[in-house]
């Protein structure tokens, strides 16, 4: 087995040899020394090459890549191929294909066609994850095991019968009995009650909205799915090749929200992620920010891998749009800023054919003698002088708490407000903090809250009494907590917390909602000092509470829209009750973080300016990265890695470029 690469920070990407002569390959290994590339991830997408028929394995053409890998000294991380069936399987195992909302079977001729509760399915991949562990344990370039590959992109939620009968197992082990699950999902409500377990359904296309706690439990049971089918890689994999890290590609993006990753992380050794530029979004840096915190705060803090991102342009939005000169550094360098060691592309070569081939890649169409491919050898040269910071951790002092059980819930059906996103505050906060220069843990509700002085809480829909005291705690022992709107509202089985909102965090906060007044996607709300956006309530506050801003137009005019209270040995819970405009938001937090004696990463940070610190018991790394268009200068002191130069209390950023700066 090779040990991962930890003298550089790894470069690396997904390699598809089998779309290439082999003459290709020696070609491949040489420029892959070129650009200083440590790892590649492996037959991700092989299936049909490696078992061409049942039963028939075809290992060749992988020990001779393995074997030339290896003599280039390039660790790999060995996919178990199980990322979407052959063609043979799904012609004589039409069962195993997934089945829409509407009953419609999604058929072979994309990827990832295969129901998650399928037993055949699982059978014929547990026996390609067996051959495999069994023939390459040993094997000297083998150094992590990729399990599948981005599991639940395109076949979740499936609601075949198959899923309806694992679903009721599911479902009977979640809860005592038929008496139980009917007060769970409030049955009495329009004639629902079960009186057997078969006559549950997956929420199928009905008549109208479906119960909510249903939903919310097949969403549940869906991620639990295919956790179990993952379990069930990594059992052949321990079983077989013990003591080679098992990882799986997660996927942090905002728009991907079909897993509780909070649940899968201990079952990977290594947390990896995916993560492209989704240029449609308003704040697309930022939200790669967001991703990488969230990454994060999934590994508890430690440092991850980012297994895929691109080059430049991806081929699956609207206007592929390309990256601008230095921006694959830039981007590269934004991910290590937010903890990852490990920097892997999708792919390394550009396919010349299929519904990728407009991707971009390592080595584009045009070839290793083109501008992209000498801006990776020119980041390779950079990554081998970041060697040195692999293993630090991101410097932290505020907490965004995330929960995609949460999510799920608000994003339900018959919700106050259908236009309203579940993550729109938490990516509103998240990129003011981020603008400042102050760095934020993206964490789950169950983390360890003591070490934070800020902990914001936004639109936490769904929480559990242990959650909410959790929160509480943190107020009374001296943090700064910020509450948002639609927070707090129910409890686990998505049943409405009574006595006025907002249920879980009424007392914290020193105020009570009778009732929700919210907005549409172009809609404001006149605050007395600014603008409120998305959301607006009825608040009143409770004696001891502060009114922070008030509502400035009917119907709410005078009424509370900002409020705060002072909350034991110098803590305070604040309450939005809107989501205010920009300016205010920020000079909001501004006070919040004056309160908690959080200070900004860099002083005096110029707009448009990222900046990030690294840290371990040898000394500390400033990262800052421009996305600006002109020049900025930043105070600064030390030594620049990506420039290999010395700073001497200032660096100076061209435009769109980046510095790493050794401080100790």
């Amino acid at each position: 087995m090779r040990s991962w690469p930890t003298k550089t920070l790894a470069l690396g990407g997904d390699y598809n040899p089998e779309q290439w002569p082999r003459p290709v390959w020696d070609e491949d290994i040489a420029l892959m020394q070129r650009a200083n590339i440590a790892f590649v991830s492996l037959g991700i997408f092989s299936w049909s090459w490696l078992e061409p028929a049942k039963g028939e394995y075809d290992f060749e053409w992988l020990d001779t890549i393995m074997d030339k890998l290896h003599a280039g000294g390039i660790a790999v991380d060995l996919a178990t191929a199980t990322a979407t069936p052959p063609p043979w399987l799904s012609a004589a195992h039409p069962e195993i294909l997934p089945v829409d909302v509407d009953g419609h079977t999604l058929w072979p001729g994309s990827r990832q066609a295969w129901c998650p509760t399928s037993p055949v399915f699982r059978d014929y991949a547990l026996a390609l994850a067996r051959q495999l562990a069994t023939r390459y344990h040993d094997h000297p370039a083998l150094a992590m095991w990729h399990v599948s590959n981005e599991y639940a992109c395109h076949n979740l939620p499936c609601y075949c019968d198959e899923c309806a009968r694992h679903f009721r197992t599911w479902l009977r082990r979640r809860y005592e009995g038929l008496d139980a699950l009917n007060d769970a999902w409030g049955t009495a409500f329009w004639s629902q009650r079960y009186t057997d377990w078969e006559q549950i359904l997956p929420p199928r296309r009905s008549t109208t909205f479906n119960n909510p706690t249903h939903v919310l439990d097949y969403k549940r049971f869906s991620s639990d799915a295919l956790l179990e089918h993952m379990r069930g890689e990594r059992a052949v994999l321990d079983e077989l090749s013990p003591g080679v890290p098992v990882t799986t590609n997660f996927m942090t993006l905002q728009h991907f929200r079909h897993l509780d990753y909070t649940q899968w992380t201990p079952t990977v050794d290594v947390v990896s992620t995916d993560h492209y530029i989704v240029d449609v979004l308003q704040h697309p840096r930022a939200e790669l920010a967001f991703s990488g915190d969230l990454t994060r705060g999934l590994a508890g803090g430690a440092p991850w891998m980012l297994m895929e991102h691109s080059t430049s342009a991806v081929n699956w939005q609207p206007t592929n749009h390309a990256k601008a000169p230095g921006q694959t550094i830039r981007d590269a360098l934004a991910h290590v800023a937010r903890g990852a060691d490990t920097i892997g592309w999708f792919q390394w070569r550009q396919s010349r054919a299929g519904s990728e081939k407009f991707h971009s890649a390592v080595v584009p169409h045009a070839g290793a003698d083109s501008a992209r491919f000498r801006e990776v050898e020119e980041l390779g040269r950079i990554a081998g002088r970041l060697g040195e910071l692999v293993g630090s951790r991101v410097e932290s002092r505020v907490a965004i708490l995330h929960d995609y059980q949460a999510i799920w819930a608000a994003e339900g059906p018959c919700m106050p407000s259908s236009e309203l996103d579940a993550l729109e505050a938490a990516h509103a906060i998240h990129r003011q903090l981020h603008d400042r220069g102050v760095t934020a843990d993206v964490v789950h509700p169950s983390a360890d809250l003591t070490t934070y002085a800020v902990v914001v809480v936004p639109q936490l829909y769904l929480v559990t009494d242990e959650h909410a005291a959790a929160v509480a705690a943190a107020a009374e022992a001296g943090a700064q907590v910020v509450v948002t709107y639609f927070s707090g509202i129910s409890d686990e089985q998505d049943h409405v917390r009574l006595g006025g909102y907002p249920g879980a965090f009424r007392d914290l906060l020193g105020v009570r909602v009778e009732e929700f007044f919210p907005l549409g996607p172009d809609e404001t709300v006149l605050l007395t000092d600014g603008t409120g956006t998305w959301w607006s309530e009825d608040v009143t506050a409770l004696p001891g509470t502060e009114v922070v801003s008030t509502y400035a137009a009917p119907p709410l005019a005078g009424r509370p829209a900002v409020t705060r209270r002072d909350v034991g040995r110098g803590g305070a819970a604040w309450y939005l009750s809107t989501l205010p405009d920009d300016d205010r938001l920020g000079a909001l937090l501004d006070g919040v973080l004056s309160a908690a004696g959080v200070e900004p990463t860099v002083a005096a940070l110029p707009r448009g300016v990222e900046a990030t610190r690294r840290s371990d018991s040898t000394g500390s790394w400033l990262f800052l990265l421009n996305h600006t268009s002109a020049e900025q200068t930043v105070r600064a002191t030390g030594h620049d890695l990506v420039s290999d130069t010395a700073v001497d209390g200032s660096v100076r950023l061209a435009p769109g470029g980046a510095a790493v700066v050794r401080e100790r």
